[in-house]
């Protein structure tokens, strides 16, 4: 229906008309009539398509004019319509980027590699591997480059550097990107990690090793867990059937992917043959983080008790014993740790190198003086660590060789032993003196934060309590891992 039809037909709605055209006449019969009429005609209306059809006509008057009201084409003179461009030109005309074809290039170092001849083997072009090489100078150490270090160029469809990054551990990544301008900004980026902090507790039946086995973890935990003990017991002649162990450590991941160990918060074996040992993560005023038990007593003594944690007593500390190559009854006045080839020994404690090198029966053999009359003595090696000297400083725990069987000897194992003022004595009958002792306000703050250790480990006995926490490792916060 036409806009004007609809027009035609609401003024001549009787409704209309009967209030134009009034009947005659006294004024109050009038408005009586009025109104009578109109409540009669307008129930009527009501009820009729009549009121469909004024409420379309007020809909399309309405729609008519916020149209216009928002429209400013309509709401402009006519010159200034006529100025107005074309329609298209309202919609915003956003210049489109040009289309860029990137090529990315990965590889690492291999063995005898600079990143010069990697890159030249991977296919970059000597331009980008300048370009590389001339941002990188001054951030990144070419000299610590290492085998296995990986990379990854990308270029434009002119050949051009985009970005490049370079990472030599997870934790370590420098990059080079391209500013909108064409110039390069290098640095070492901050990496996001995910950690989880996760319990573990078993029982022992026959070895620790084999008690860790089921939670499918790296044996690089058990021996960090082993080592926070070394000064309280042997764990290679000292554990008993029954005993128990507990832990609470970080694991770090990396886009959902696992990359190390952060720190074990908590360790706990009860010992049949040592009671209940402890230690608590903490981080004192006067030196970096250490384990100290309740009692605040630093767990690293002055000497470890075996300088291969996981190795097998094959000989003990004795006066007289049949020698298994000579074949004589003599002293031993040492102890032998039976481990593979190659596993590693660490320095009993601090101290400097009287001697390194071959020594008779013993074969490779280190020899240590910590001072006070101490010496330690590591026999049967299969080799030295790289750059181990006589009169060369070594610190606690610090590899010095690797188990061997060098000399007289029937098998790989370690021949270690201790002397004091030039007397032998057993190593794992000495006892040593704690590193540190907390003491004052430093004991109040270390209890309070193991008690809220403590609390933790109980809570995640429940499997469904997982603690995961985001962090950002920057340049500047470096963080530990095992």
């Amino acid at each position: 229906m036409k806009l004007f039809e609809i027009i035609k037909k609401i003024i001549s709605h009787p409704l209309l008309v009967s209030v134009i055209r009034p009947p005659a006449g006294s004024w109050s019969n009038f408005l009586f009539f009025w109104t009578k009429s109109i409540r009669t005609q307008f129930v009527t209306f009501i009820n009729t398509s009549h009121f469909l059809t004024v409420a379309v006509f007020f809909s399309v008057i309405t729609a008519i004019f916020f149209y216009t009201l928002g429209d400013p084409r309509l709401s402009t003179s006519n010159s200034a319509i006529a100025a107005l461009p074309p329609d298209n030109s309202f919609v915003q005309q956003i210049p489109e980027k040009p289309i860029v074809n990137l090529l990315k290039i990965q590889g690492e170092l291999k063995r005898g590699e600079t990143l010069s001849s990697s890159f030249k083997r991977a296919g970059v072009s000597d331009e980008v591997r300048l370009e590389v090489i001339r941002n990188f100078k001054g951030l990144l150490d070419f000299r610590d480059l290492r085998p296995h270090d990986q990379f990854s160029v990308t270029i434009d469809d002119n050949g051009s550097l985009v970005e490049c990054l370079y990472e030599s551990d997870p934790l370590t990544v420098h990059a080079i990107e391209r500013n909108d301008d064409g110039t390069y900004f290098a640095q070492k980026k901050a990496i996001s990690l995910e950690v989880k902090t996760i319990k573990i507790a078993g029982t022992i039946n026959s070895s620790l090793f084999a008690a860790f086995m089921p939670y499918n973890e790296d044996p690089k935990l058990l021996y960090s867990f082993a080592d926070i003990f070394a000064s309280k017991i042997d764990f290679n002649t000292e554990t008993r059937e029954g005993d128990s162990f507990e832990l609470v450590f970080e694991k770090y991941f990396k886009n959902g992917e696992f990359v190390g160990y952060g720190n074990i918060l908590v360790a706990r074996f009860d010992s049949r043959e040592n009671g209940l040992l402890e230690g608590v993560y903490y981080e004192s005023d006067s030196q970096y983080g250490s384990y100290f038990d309740s009692n605040g007593h630093e767990l690293g003594a002055s000497f470890i008790k075996s300088p291969v944690p996981m190795g097998r007593i094959s000989s003990r500390f004795s006066s007289r014993r049949l020698h298994p190559v000579l074949k004589t009854v003599r002293p031993h006045l040492g102890v032998d740790l039976a481990a593979p080839v190659g596993t590693p020994i660490m320095a009993a404690a601090d101290g400097k190198v009287n001697y390194v090198g071959w020594k008779g029966g013993f074969g490779k053999q280190v020899i240590l003086d910590h001072g006070s009359g101490y010496r330690t003595y590591y026999g049967h090696l299969s080799r030295f660590s790289k750059g181990l000297t006589a009169g060369a400083r070594v610190r606690q725990k610090q590899i010095i060789g690797y188990v061997g069987s060098t000399g007289l000897s029937t098998g790989p194992h370690l021949d270690y032993r201790i002397s004091h003022n030039n007397v032998f004595k057993n190593p794992f009958a000495l006892k040593f003196k704690p590193r540190s002792v907390l003491a004052g306000n430093e004991l109040k703050r270390f209890r309070l934060y193991a008690a809220g250790l403590s609390d933790l480990a109980q809570s995640l006995d429940d499997p469904k309590v997982i603690l995961v926490k985001n962090i950002l490792v920057t340049p500047e916060t470096r963080i530990s891992m095992l």
